[in-house]
Order: C-alpha cells, then sequence, then structure tokens
C-alpha cells in the first residue's frame, strides 16, 4: 500500500469511533428532534430531562456535543459524571460538584473572575437534596449549570432514585438556574417518575431511538468527506442496512471497509469492499457477543433450527420497545427455510433462548398466549443479520426484499392499527 494510503488507512480509526462516544460537532450525525429538546429543558428554569433509549444508539455521543450546539446562546458550565452501580447519593453529587468547583478557576468555560466559597470535603460526605439545591443554586448565579449524570440506568438503589427525584423536585420548585440531564435506558424513567410523580411536570422525556437510514448515511458520508474518500450508491445501501439503526455498527463497518478498499490502491468503496469490510468487522466484534450467539444457536441435535429462528427473529417485525410477537417471527422464518411454519412449530425456539441454557439471548415478557420477546442486547440484531448473510443463510436482496414488504404494510394500514413497525 502507498505510504499517503497507509496514512489514510490509520486515520480511519480517528474519524470512525466505534470504541468511543463522538466528541466533535462535524462528525456528529442527525439527532435533530433530541437536540432540541434538549436545548429547551436548558433554556428553561426548573426545566430537567431524561434522555433514554438502547445502548450503542448515541446517547453519550449527544450529551458531548451539548456545548457546540449550546454555543453562542448563553454562558453556562457542565458537569459529567459516569454513574456507577456502588454510588450512593452522595458520592454521585460530590463528583459532579466536584467537577463544578473545577471549572470555576478556568473562566472561559463560563464561569467569571468571581469566586463563590467552595464546598469543604466534609460537605460531600453526607450530601442531601436540599444541600445540592443551596449548592447548585450559589454556583449558578455566576453561570448556567448543566449536570449530565450518564448511565443512570446503572443505578438500582432506590433510594438513591428517589433522592435523586428530590432533588429535581427541589431545583425546579426553587427555580435554580440549573439542569440535570439523565441518561439511561427506558427503565430508569420509570424508576424516576414512580419514585416522584410530582416531577414529571419539570422532567422532559427524551426517546432515543435507533437512527434512521438518512442518519446512518449522514454518518457514512461525513467521515469519508473528512477522509477524502468517495463511495457508490449499492456500497452505501449496503453498510446502511448491516448498520440496523445503531450507529456503533455503522462507525465499526464503516473501518474495516475503508481499510478493504485502501488495501486494493482505491479511494472509493465498492460493493466488495463492503462485503470484505463486514467479514472483518464480524471477526472483531466483541467476544461476548460472538460467544453469546454460539451458546444460543449450538445443539447436539441434527437438523435443528436454533440458527434460523434466532435468524427470523432478528428479521421480525418489530413495537417502538422493540418487541416482536411470536406470530411475527413465522413470515421470516419461512423465507430463511423455504418452509411454512406455524408458531407452534418454533414456539419451543423462542422460549429456549429466553431461558439462562441459552444465555437468555431473547428477552421475555407477558404471559401465556399475550408473549412478546426482543433481542436483549441491540448491538446482537446486525451480528445475527450479518452471521446469517455470511453461512448463507438468507442474502442482501432477500432482507431488502422483506423490508420494502414490510415498509408497505406498515404504510397501507390505518394509523390507529400501525401497532408494530418495521424490523428493518
Amino acid at each position: 500500500m502507498p505510504p499517503d494510503l497507509q496514512a489514510l488507512s490509520f486515520q480511519t480509526g480517528s474519524i470512525f469511533t466505534p470504541g468511543a462516544p463522538i466528541n466533535e460537532k462535524d462528525l456528529f450525525a442527525g439527532r435533530s428532534e433530541q437536540v432540541e429538546k434538549i436545548i429547551d429543558a436548558v433554556s428553561q428554569r426548573g426545566c430537567h430531562a431524561i434522555l433514554y433509549g438502547e445502548r450503542g444508539v448515541g446517547k453519550t455521543s449527544l450529551s458531548n456535543m451539548i456545548s457546540a450546539f449550546l454555543a453562542n446562546r448563553l454562558s453556562f458550565v457542565i458537569s459529567r459524571t459516569n454513574c456507577d452501580i456502588s454510588d450512593s447519593y452522595s458520592s454521585l453529587w460530590a463528583k459532579a460538584l466536584k467537577d463544578i468547583e473545577a471549572s470555576k478557576r478556568q473562566p472561559q468555560l463560563g464561569f467569571p473572575s468571581r469566586q463563590a466559597v467552595p464546598l469543604t470535603a466534609p460537605a460531600y460526605e453526607a450530601l442531601t437534596p436540599d444541600s445540592v439545591r443551596r449548592a447548585l443554586q450559589d454556583l449558578s448565579t455566576m453561570a448556567s449549570l448543566i449536570v449530565i449524570f450518564d448511565e443512570f440506568d446503572r443505578i438500582k438503589n432506590t433510594e438513591v432514585i428517589t433522592a435523586m427525584a428530590d432533588t429535581i423536585k427541589a431545583l425546579s420548585d426553587n427555580s435554580v438556574n440549573a439542569t440535570i440531564l439523565l441518561i439511561g435506558v427506558a427503565d430508569s424513567v420509570n424508576e424516576l417518575i414512580r419514585e416522584h410523580q410530582s416531577i414529571e411536570r419539570a422532567l422532559v422525556q427524551i426517546p432515543m431511538p435507533r437512527m434512521s437510514d438518512h442518519e446512518i448515511r449522514t454518518i457514512i458520508d461525513k467521515g469519508l468527506a473528512r477522509l477524502t474518500m468517495a463511495i457508490d450508491d449499492p456500497a452505501r445501501e449496503d453498510l446502511v442496512l448491516f448498520s440496523q439503526g445503531v450507529p456503533y455498527i455503522a462507525h465499526l463497518l464503516c473501518i474495516y471497509t475503508c481499510r478493504a478498499a485502501l488495501a486494493s490502491g482505491r479511494k472509493t468503496i465498492f460493493r466488495s469492499h463492503v462485503e470484505q469490510g463486514m467479514n472483518r468487522s464480524l471477526d472483531q466484534w466483541q467476544q461476548s457477543i460472538k460467544a453469546l450467539y454460539n451458546d444460543a444457536v449450538q445443539s447436539p441435535r441434527p437438523g435443528h433450527i436454533y440458527k434460523e429462528v434466532l435468524l427470523a427473529c432478528a428479521l421480525a417485525e418489530v413495537d417502538d420497545l422493540r418487541f416482536f410477537t411470536t406470530t411475527a417471527v413465522k413470515r421470516p422464518l419461512s423465507k430463511i427455510t423455504d418452509r411454512e411454519f406455524e408458531s407452534f412449530n418454533y414456539a419451543r425456539h423462542l422460549k429456549d433462548l429466553s431461558e439462562p441454557g441459552r444465555g437468555r439471548i431473547l428477552q421475555r415478557v407477558g404471559e401465556s398466549f399475550r408473549l412478546r420477546y426482543r433481542i436483549s442486547n441491540p448491538i446482537l440484531r446486525p451480528y445475527i443479520i450479518m452471521r446469517g448473510i455470511k453461512d448463507k443463510l438468507i442474502t442482501k436482496d432477500q432482507i431488502l426484499e422483506g423490508k420494502n414488504a414490510a415498509d408497505e404494510h406498515v404504510e397501507a394500514a390505518p394509523l390507529a392499527q400501525r401497532e408494530y413497525q418495521p424490523g428493518l
């Protein structure tokens, strides 16, 4: 490979970053609705927000971009805290307040030269919602505060959740110039609201769905533009298809696809390079994901269809929370196996895949005839589909046919009947 292409190949890892959140506005794609809701919350005193969605959909990347989105709008200081399962209410706020105290020594970040009296170390040891409210009220006289708690879903202690809800209510009731942004999965929203129903009016709930095809294309095109590389339309659509709306997967695929093209001496990406990138990505996937998949589909019985059923689950139509019904598996399974199936033929497989013996690769909810399932980890779904293509269980064209048919089905259905959205 010529030196200039070698340098470009190395640079792909700094442009496409599956292992780290995006921290550069020029490389950030989409999410305009979520950005505006966060800005609305920050701009209103007494208003706070919670950003929730599946892991891997870019919540942390979005929070990293808040300062860029708020540029020239107001003077503010951002504190960012990663939650840990062992955190108490005091330890969470100790980290957040120390972060703000450190920012006071950097006036260019938003604080003027006037300093507030810093909290002493002992004061951090027994914080309460009222003491936190008083501290933020004092600090926010110098600049607007945005206090971010990432991975809030890791907090399982109900006392911590209750105290955080009390803090939000206290800040809202006292119109403190500070905004709390909680980031986590959907369950953390339910837990927070359940602990303090009266904060619902002060808490903007911002769902973070998987990215649209357009947003994934934007990730691809922005990154390639920075690398001065090009891509033809069929190759771009293959990358969109494989990414399944998960930005982490889009970044992973783009790295290895770009490197495959550069290794062939080209700066333009074609479908053959995407296929090479897909195969390399499967090899580089997290070992835990590969092990979970293998445990789920292996069986000593000849002719078993666990692999086919799991692929059909990845292709099934889902609702807004990514759950699918037993019936929804029928059509993709019949296409994969070229055989007609009824629900009772594979219901046991679905049950087994949601049991510990097969790693609980599926999450099961409901009872009896109202069972619903969801793939437990959002990153698994693209992996299952790409494995299905590599193992020749299904082709890209068949997946696209199924996607188009599902899209037409949703468009044709009356609005009130659109309970399920296409899984692809």
